[in-house]
């Protein structure tokens, strides 16, 4: 595209939007060129800020008139390059669309914007006795379009599961420009699962621009513990002796003794000394079953040799366990100048041995590991550290973070549980999916988006040409030819 082209398209825009919800100066544009992901940047051609969703549909319908790639952010705090520009195309920041529109506990739904940061959405619905269960460790700064985008979890998803179990309507601007609804405030619509299929597409299928969400009663009584142990294989067996044993806490979370040391440095948690991984056990429901099921948690954790463990007397206590670990992944800068977030999910039973091929990687490849994860369901989140300024280095952390993957689908896992594909996994796709699968997953994109417009080169490693039948092509495609696919 023509410095001409993008002068054009700015133009209508801002006829649209107003001068200062259009960025085109070069310095500016710094501002969004990457997301959480720090490796890869790129700087688009504009950013837009629309303030209400007709805004945004009037965005995308001008992207499509002009023929230009558009991509949706939110906060930006995805870590996979989902939020990654398109250098030659529109970003859409939806942070300016972030009105509570209802808070409704006779329907237990809030209706929201997607700029409406995660936390923001309990803190309007506790007056009312209710909360939202889906908790991102970035969750006083993600905002919930973002968190539709990538289906995103948190550290209580074991109990309370992801983003698409807390959403039952979606506002969204198509491909096309047109703004549409799926589902509803009621659960189950009939038909075809679009809902389903639009939450956890990262920005592939359009652009999210209202969210009903199902929230949840806070509940009568909550009790959190700390437990220490030796290392990560006593922890892990005491994870799966308490859900062996029929309980089902909101969150069972584990860190190793590098995660140990990185939140110690930060935020001086005060976790058990010497501990070679630690457990946090939080459980929540009627009191009565509560108290319970924590004696047989306690209990467990001593069996499987917990040294130390400490019950959280109060609230302020438990947010002291929780900092901890709330913080680790910005915690790792105190003790690496780099770090890779990687995202993996295993069964919860493969966790010892699967913990112990990634120490043996580590220490073969000389490259330091910290572990921090959902030990209840087995989503993994090793933080792979390295240090950029050293040759070498950012190329040797890739290639274990890579194998860390191979890993997770050696052992009937995946490669990502809640932060999504983007352009970090794309080269991992075909490891886990045959061609066949990711042709079929693309039809459904091809069926949202058959000019490839919304999001181009994220989650699937090469594009396939919409409106075109598998199988070998003849000549240049227009997309090829226009830089928004490539043909391998």
């Amino acid at each position: 595209m023509t410095t001409t082209d993008i002068s054009t398209l700015a133009t209508a825009l801002r006829a649209v939007l107003g001068d200062a919800q259009v960025i085109s100066d070069r310095q500016e544009l710094r501002t969004y060129e990457c997301d959480g992901l720090a490796q890869y940047r790129v700087v688009p051609a504009l950013v837009a800020l629309p303030r209400t969703p007709a805004e945004c549909a009037a965005t995308v319908r001008a992207c499509v008139d002009a023929g230009v790639p558009f991509v949706a952010r939110g906060s930006g705090t995805g870590l996979s390059g989902g939020a990654l520009p398109h250098a030659e195309g529109v970003l859409v920041v939806t942070s300016q669309l972030r009105a509570i529109r209802a808070v409704r506990p006779e329907d237990e739904r809030a209706v929201v914007e997607p700029g409406v940061i995660n936390l923001h959405v309990s803190r309007a619905a506790a007056p009312f006795g209710y909360y939202y269960a889906p908790d991102p460790s970035s969750q006083q700064v993600c905002s919930i379009g973002g968190n539709v985008a990538e289906n995103s979890g948190g550290a209580h998803c074991l109990k309370y599961g992801f983003t698409t179990n807390h959403v039952t309507g979606l506002e969204v601007v198509t491909p096309d420009g047109d703004l549409v609804r799926l589902g509803g405030p009621a659960p189950d619509a009939p038909g075809y699962d679009l809902l389903g299929a639009f939450v956890g597409s990262e920005g592939t299928l359009g652009i999210t621009t209202e969210v009903t969400v199902r929230l949840s009663r806070s509940p009568e009584s909550v009790r959190t513990l700390l437990a220490g142990f030796a290392g990560t294989d006593q922890a892990g067996a005491a994870t799966s002796a308490i859900i062996a044993a029929g309980v089902l806490p909101a969150a069972i979370e584990m860190m190793d003794a590098l995660a140990i040391e990185a939140a110690e440095a930060a935020v001086r948690c005060g976790y058990p000394a010497g501990a070679g991984a630690v457990l946090i056990v939080e459980l929540d429901g009627p009191a009565a079953e509560v108290d319970a099921h924590f004696t047989d948690v306690e209990r467990l954790c001593r069996e499987h040799g917990a040294g130390e463990i400490r019950v959280a007397a109060d609230d302020a206590e438990r947010a002291l366990i929780w900092k901890g670990r709330k913080s680790a992944f910005a915690a790792v800068g105190r003790i690496s100048p780099d770090y890779i977030v990687q995202d993996g999910v295993i069964p919860r039973t493969a966790l010892p041995e699967v913990l112990r091929r990634i120490a043996e990687i580590s220490a073969q490849r000389g490259v330091r590991v910290a572990n921090v994860f959902h030990a209840g369901d087995g989503n993994l989140h090793p933080l792979v550290l390295f240090d950029d300024a050293v040759p070498g280095q950012a190329e040797q952390a890739e290639e274990v973070s890579g194998a860390i993957l191979d890993i997770c689908i050696a052992h009937g896992g995946s490669i990502t549980g809640e932060h999504g594909v983007g352009m970090d996994k794309v080269g991992h796709m075909p490891r886990m999916y045959s061609a066949d699968d990711l042709d079929t997953m693309q039809l459904l994109r091809c069926a949202f988006d058959p000019r490839g417009l919304a999001n181009p080169g994220k989650v699937f490693p090469t594009p396939r040409l919409c409106g075109e039948v598998p199988g070998r092509r003849r000549g240049a495609h227009p997309l090829q030819e226009a830089g928004l696919a490539e043909v391998f």
